[in-house]
């Protein structure tokens, strides 16, 4: 299984310029078996869905339905996107070549830059299985969650997109490679370059192995394309060597409420 991690400069709320030239770039590796482009990669993270956000049935999802096709692989990315249930979503979409779509919608909305007042929070953890590999689907500001991304022995690879300022840069290096180790899964991180209205991203995309170790990493600042190959065999013969997944807390994800309710928290 190949993965392909896009780094891009995006066009700020400029979809058609963003979506020529992730094209450029994923024609640009034409072997790979998934493509991951950052968080929003249509606008960048802007913070007016009543401006940006599409529709599903909008260019950015059709175009990704495309070049799965052309391209024989998964496309991975996030969109801004009016929900048909209602509201705006910060959408992550796996489109894959025989016209299959899974989405996942942001859980944890960056409330720093005001993301929780223009978008509504998902509630579905999401996980996709494509060619034998079992995808785990996260955005950004997931990355500081755990307890959320736990794996459950469900998934294989958990990929991050963002759009991670180069500010923070050094939570965002620590905190893929803890997610690798805690989960014995592959990580894939896959950040923008460039800038916008409020900050500068420096990149920082990498594929962390199951071990911890940065296993590929694109230069900063740059646009640029990496592949990984993940190894399905090996890394169940370090879970099957090294069990810490099977000897882990057995817990239950629950809600803000339930845990008010249950806790006698007022």
């Amino acid at each position: 299984m190949k993965i392909a991690l896009i780094q891009m400069d995006l066009a700020w709320c400029d979809t058609q310029a963003n979506l020529h030239r992730a094209e450029e770039m994923i024609c640009s590796q034409p072997d790979a078996d998934v493509y991951v482009l950052p968080e929003m990669f249509t606008t960048g993270f802007c913070m007016e869905p009543d401006r940006i956000a599409e529709p599903m049935e909008g260019d950015a999802l059709a175009w990704m339905c495309r070049m799965a096709n052309r391209m024989d692989a998964a496309i991975v990315g996030s969109v801004a996107t009016v929900a048909p249930e209602g509201g705006y979503r910060n959408r992550m979409y796996f489109a894959t070549p025989n016209g299959t779509t899974t989405y996942y919608d942001k859980r944890h909305l960056f409330s720093y830059s005001g993301e929780n007042r223009h978008y509504e929070a998902g509630n579905e953890r999401v996980i996709v299985e494509f060619r034998g590999v079992r995808f785990f689907l996260q955005v950004c500001y997931d990355l500081r969650f755990p307890v959320f991304g736990r794996n459950r022995n469900d998934y294989d690879v958990a990929i991050y997109v963002a759009n991670w300022p180069d500010k923070r840069r050094m939570a965002w290096d620590t905190l893929l490679r803890a997610r690798a180790i805690e989960n014995q899964a592959v990580v894939i991180g896959v950040n923008r370059v460039g800038t916008d209205p409020m900050c500068v991203y420096d990149g920082g995309t990498a594929a962390i192995d199951f071990f911890g170790f940065v296993a590929a990493k694109c230069d900063d600042h740059a646009d640029q394309v990496i592949t990984y190959e993940v190894k399905m065999d090996e890394l169940q013969h370090y879970r099957d060597k090294f069990p810490s997944l099977a000897d882990s807390d057995d817990f239950r994800l629950v809600g803000r409420h339930d845990i008010a309710a249950n806790s006698g928290i007022k």
